[in-house]
């Protein structure tokens, strides 16, 4: 309970004295510290006694607080041993301290013999170390006199004795340097120990083997009670050559893996933080090639005293019951007693079951009150005041504070209070009313309002109020969206040495910062790991360039922000190809089959889904591996079918998803007999072309089913009628075999046998087959047409004498071609690489009619037929004409439009290119496009010469033409187009310019359907006269107005019919030309009389130096100021 600064508080310890075994005057200090209001006073008990550490002068004791440490470093300590109690007191009341112990010791030295023993090879020994007796466990290590480790195996192995344990000796073992080192590190002493010389003595004969026997602990069982939270090691040193295999159980149940583990070559069983469901028999078992040996282990698991309720300091109003509940445990179970102010309590108090009870208390019950539980253990104090007083009730938290929170999440919102008696609080939230009835929702005893798993609508106002008055305060709960991992991190299963990215995408509050991503391997962080560098973390991506064995493990990704977190985990396995299978062996071996088998190699972490079986043949000249057979990855064997006379030798390849193994060591030669062939040649048949050849043919068998020796084929073959039941026989070693002088398209029954050395094949089955064919001697007869329509006709025939087509008839073939009467059929025959207009289609054997289709109305066909056979063509039949019917035309050829001005559209055509009859005029169609429901127009033009046609048409219209030609049989297909008449136009006005240095570009954009018109651009220099361009087009959209001069205004405009259309002033780039500007005034007449005076002075100066130099006089100066004004004016 917190009190306010002005009111009286009981004392309350807040540093309690800790228990210290020591070795110097450092490590002696005694920490106790309290507050209270007053400040408490504090005083030390010693064994039951006082003990005022001011009053010994080598002890230094702090102002505020009862803490005492030792200051002489150099004198005995001994003196200080004991159990110390601190005492904290003020006017109301007395708070006790837990008891502490000081226990001083220094390690006795004792005086040693050297050590030597000797013993045979193969026997066990014990090199002792017997450390200096001391509470606290030394560390001790074994080793040799360049202070390098003993090593240490399942042969030897140090006990907790500190001794040096050898299960059997060899002679390697002999050395005279084992030196037992003893480190005491918080007294901060090392004890060297003599060194100890073990020699062993060779064995004169074979060393024999020896059954387990127990060194450390003997006999067959041993007891152990070990405090509850504390540690345990169970030792299991065996004797035995050769050195025993340990094995772990629990007698009465189950070893736990979890709270136990196995060290020094499973010679240690240790418990950690042991438990009482520890408490049980264990048993070690040993064992050899000799026997076994059993050791058992009763563990007994006690505690020391514990609390299970706490009592509480608190403030009570007069007349109030108070009730101090204490309870502990422990193994006994603890006694538990109450004092006041460190004095046995009124026996008028109530006490049961460690509860103390204070009924109708008063103001002077205000005291500290210690319970205290004590077993063989060890005992345990706490302290609980007990504050009578009467104050009004008031909220000490701060009003108007904001939490926020995640969704999902827990959170408590403050609401501590004062009083006496304790004020009651009730709060209530915005939209919810009394929160009572909400599960999610309770009021902590301290007043706090706790919200669990936290939701969106739990956002609002909470106000918190003091029962039976109007002290309230409020709270404003903001809940965030919940951090959420969207796209986790994948289960990965990687090859060796290629990288790996794991990804973990997430979504954060926008009102939260932005979060930290923190990444894990097996619960450890990446940032804490050894080989933290070969990993590349940007944001939220992890990258493993280069994946090893030792990153296989679970990855998780972790998104902390300071409301929230979420986590997500994805794992890196390593795959590969599986290992070649071994141990390849042949058994069951028959003269068609074998049985393979085989072990399978490491399938590193893809399961092998099936095995490539592949064979050589040994006796092959091409050696070649060949696929014989695949069976299931469950499969560890497979039987083989073999084929007759071959020499096999086998390898086996696994595949998995990542690929093939390599192959497998192969086999010896396994051969298998000879036998006749099993089956006959394929695809036996008639492959005769030429007439009175008969063909046979047949697909060659693979060597693989010769079979034997001496393979070759039987050909048979016999004419089907008139030949009798004898056949003809040839031998062949491979295709084809030809039979001359046979006649033309004869049938002929033909088979082929496969034999060998060993006998013959299965009997073949005949087939029939033809000799060779020749070209057909005859036409059809009786040829004529039928017309249908326009376009279409039907052909008809006499069916043709089969005798006459010398070869099996493939059908007929009907010959057309559009011809003019002085043209006979047969000279359009169509020859091979020339084109023609002939057409033809193909009919079955069994057809004497064809449709033609597609013909040209108002035309001239010719057609004849032929029949055909694998030969080729015969003679074709007599040409017979005949003529389409009129139909009706096609579309015109073309069809322009234009206009002559805004109201007229003329039409310009030509006729169609297939009139396909007697043309006979036009009807012209056309209808507004951008007007819903506009009728359409039509015109009839009934000359069929007329080409074109005048519209009035509305201009702003958009219209849609449809031309059509007829004939007799009706209108054609039309031709269309789209359009509108032309606009009258003007010149540009909205123009724009770029100038340069002697010219300007003017730029428009024409108007749409705006005729094309012809004007000119007026430009103006200052103090100059108007001039004009050349006549430029309004469709041009682009001129340049060029001639100007640089660094000179001018007014450009343009006009038409007196009135100006547009106008603008310029400024060309540049400075201004003075060549320019000199030529324009050179031929001002006052420029002229000035040049002309200057030219006089300057004879009259020339003609006066010629006479002065005749005089022997000298000008050089004017001379040569003469001459340069001479040049001057020649070069201006």
């Amino acid at each position: 309970e917190r009190l306010p600064n002005y009111l009286k508080s009981p004392p309350v310890i807040t540093a309690q004295p800790e228990s210290v075994t020591t070795f110097s005057a450092d490590d002696i200090t005694l920490t106790c510290e309290a507050i209270g209001n007053p400040p408490p006073t504090f005083r030390w008990v010693k064994d039951g006694v006082e003990f005022d550490p001011s009053k010994d002068p080598e002890l230094s004791v702090s102002r505020d607080s009862g803490t005492f440490s030792l200051t002489a470093k150099d004198g005995p300590i001994h003196q200080y041993q004991g159990r110390y109690n601190c005492y904290a007191s003020n006017d109301l009341g007395t708070a006790v301290s837990n008891e502490a112990r000081i226990v001083t010791e220094i390690p006795t030295m004792a005086k040693e013999k050297k050590v030597s023993k000797k013993v045979e090879e193969g026997e066990s020994v014990v090199l002792p170390c017997n450390p200096p007796n001391s509470t606290v466990a030394p560390v001790i290590h074994w080793m040799d006199k360049k202070l390098r480790h003993i090593q240490q195996n399942d042969r030897v192995i140090q006990g907790r004795d500190g001794n040096l344990y050898f299960s059997h000796v060899t002679e390697a073992d002999s050395r005279d340097d084992y030196t037992c080192n003893t480190q005491f590190p918080s007294a901060r002493i090392i004890v060297l120990k003599e060194p100890i010389k073990l020699t062993v003595v060779p064995s004169n004969s074979v060393v024999r083997n020896r059954r387990p026997q127990m060194m450390r602990p003997t006999g067959s069982h041993s007891s152990y009670l070990v405090l509850s939270g504390q540690n345990l090691e169970l030792e299991c040193i065996v004797q035995g050559l050769p050195s025993p295999k340990i094995q772990w159980i629990r007698k009465d149940g189950v070893l736990s893996e979890s709270r136990t583990s196995k060290d020094s070559y499973d010679r240690v069983l240790r418990f950690k933080n042991i438990s009482e469901s520890d408490s049980g028999e264990y048993q070690c078992t040993a064992t050899n090639l000799q026997g076994m040996i059993t050791h058992t282990y009763s563990i007994t698991v006690e505690a020391a005293p514990y609390w299970i309720k706490k009592p509480k300091s608190q403030l009570y109003a007069p007349g109030d019951t108070v009730k101090l509940d204490c309870k502990a445990d422990g193994i006994p179970t603890p006694d538990v007693t109450w004092s006041i102010n460190d004095i046995d309590p009124d026996p008028k108090r109530s006490l049961k079951h460690g509860v103390l009870t204070l009924k109708n208390v008063e103001l002077s019950d205000t005291a500290v009150y210690q319970c205290k539980a004590v077993n063989k253990h060890g005992s345990i104090l706490i302290n609980a005041y007990v504050y009578v007083i009467e104050l009004p009730p008031q909220i000490l938290t701060e009003d108007g504070l904001m939490y926020s929170v995640a969704e999902g999440q827990t959170t408590e919102m403050a609401c501590e209070t004062f009083g006496s008696p304790q004020p009651n609080v009730t709060w209530e939230g915005e939209t919810w009313g009394a929160l009572v009835a909400n599960p999610r929702m309770s009021q902590l005893p301290d007043g706090s309002l706790q919200i669990s798993n936290a939701s969106l609508n739990d956002s609002g106002q909470y106000t918190c109020t003091v029962s039976n008055s109007k002290i309230t305060i409020t709270a404003e709960l903001d809940v965030l969206n919940k951090t959420v991992i969207v796209k986790p991190p994948l289960a990965l299963r990687i090859q060796r040495g290629k990288p790996a990215t794991l990804t973990c995408e997430y979504q954060v509050d926008s009102r939260q910062y932005t979060p930290q991503v923190q990444w894990r391997k097996n619960g450890q962080k990446l940032t804490e790991s050894s080989d933290s560098d070969k990993y590349m973390i940007d944001e939220s991506t992890l990258i493993i360039p280069e994946v090893k064995e030792e990153d296989e493990g679970i990855y998780t990704c972790e998104v902390i922000t300071t409301l929230d977190m979420a986590e997500a985990s994805g794992s890196i396995t390593i795959v590969d190809r599986p290992d070649s299978p071994t141990q390849i062996q042949m058994t069951e071996p028959k003269d068609r089959s074998v049985t393979l088998s085989w072990t399978p190699g490491d399938h590193h972490n893809s399961p092998v889904l099936e095995y490539l079986i592949e064979f050589e043949e040994t006796e092959y000249e091409r050696k070649e591996w060949e696929e014989l057979s695949r069976v299931p990855g469950t499969n560890q064997r497979a039987t083989l079918s073999l084929k007759p006379f071959l020499s096999y030798r086998f390898r086996v390849i696994a595949i998995n998803d990542i690929g093939k193994s390599d192959p497998s060591m192969y086999t010896d030669v396994f051969s298998t007999p000879a036998a006749p062939p099993d089956s006959n040649p394929e695809g036996v048949r008639s492959d005769s072309i030429d007439p009175g050849n008969l063909v046979i043919t047949w697909k060659e068998m693979d060597r693989h089913s010769f079979n034997g020796p001496g393979f070759r084929y039987k050909v048979m073959w016999r004419k089907v009628l008139g030949s009798g039941p004898s056949w003809h026989t040839k031998f062949m070693t491979s295709p084809p075999f030809t039979v001359t002088d046979v006649g033309n398209f004869s049938a002929f029954d033909i088979k082929v046998q496969a034999v060998n050395e060993m006998g013959e094949g299965p009997e073949p089955k005949s087939t029939i087959g033809y000799s060779g064919e020749d070209y057909p001697i005859e036409a059809p007869m009786d040829v004529g047409v039928a017309l249908i329509n326009s376009t279409t006709v039907v052909v008809k025939w006499a069916p043709i004498n089969r005798e006459t087509v010398r070869g099996r008839l493939q059908g007929y073939k009907v010959i057309y071609c559009t011809v003019l009467k002085s043209r006979h059929l047969r000279q359009e025959r169509v020859r091979e690489g020339k084109p023609s207009n002939i057409s033809f289609l193909i009919t079955d054997s069994n057809e004497e009619r064809k449709v033609l289709g597609d013909l040209q109305p108002y035309s001239h066909y010719g057609l004849s037929v032929s029949v055909f056979n694998n030969k080729g063509e015969g003679p074709q039949s007599d040409p017979l004409t005949f003529h389409t019917p009129e139909g009706v035309p096609g579309p015109p050829s073309s069809l322009l439009l234009d206009s002559p001005s805004e109201t007229e559209m003329t039409l310009h055509w030509t006729p169609p290119t297939q009139p396909n009859g007697v043309l006979k005029g036009y009807t012209l169609k056309y209808q507004q496009v951008d007007k819903e429901d506009s009728p359409m127009q039509m015109i009839e033009i009934s000359d069929h010469v007329v080409s074109h046609f005048s519209l009035k048409l509305d201009p702003h219209s958009r219209y849609r033409f449809y031309l059509r030609g007829y004939t007799a049989k009706g209108e054609g297909l039309p031709i269309i187009r789209e359009g509108a008449t032309t606009l009258d136009g003007g010149p540009p006005s909205n123009i724009s310019l770029s100038t340069g240095e002697t010219s300007v570009n003017l730029t428009w954009v024409s108007k749409e359907r705006q005729r094309n018109v012809g004007f000119f651009i007026h430009y103006l220099k200052k103090d100059g006269t108007w001039k004009r361009s050349e006549r430029v087009n309004s469709s041009q959209s682009f001129y340049t107005l060029q001639g100007l001069q640089s660094g000179s205004e001018y007014r450009l405009k343009i006009d038409l019919k007196n009135k100006t259309l547009w106008e603008d002033e310029i400024q060309t780039a540049g400075a201004s030309n003075h060549k320019t500007i000199s030529q324009g005034f050179v031929t001002e007449s006052w420029f002229i009389g000035l040049i002309s005076a200057l030219v006089l002075l300057l004879l009259v100066l020339l003609i006066l130096c010629f006479i002065k130099r005749s005089k022997g006089g000298k000008y050089s100066g004017t001379r040569s100021t003469v001459t340069h004004h001479s040049n001057l004016f020649n070069h201006p």
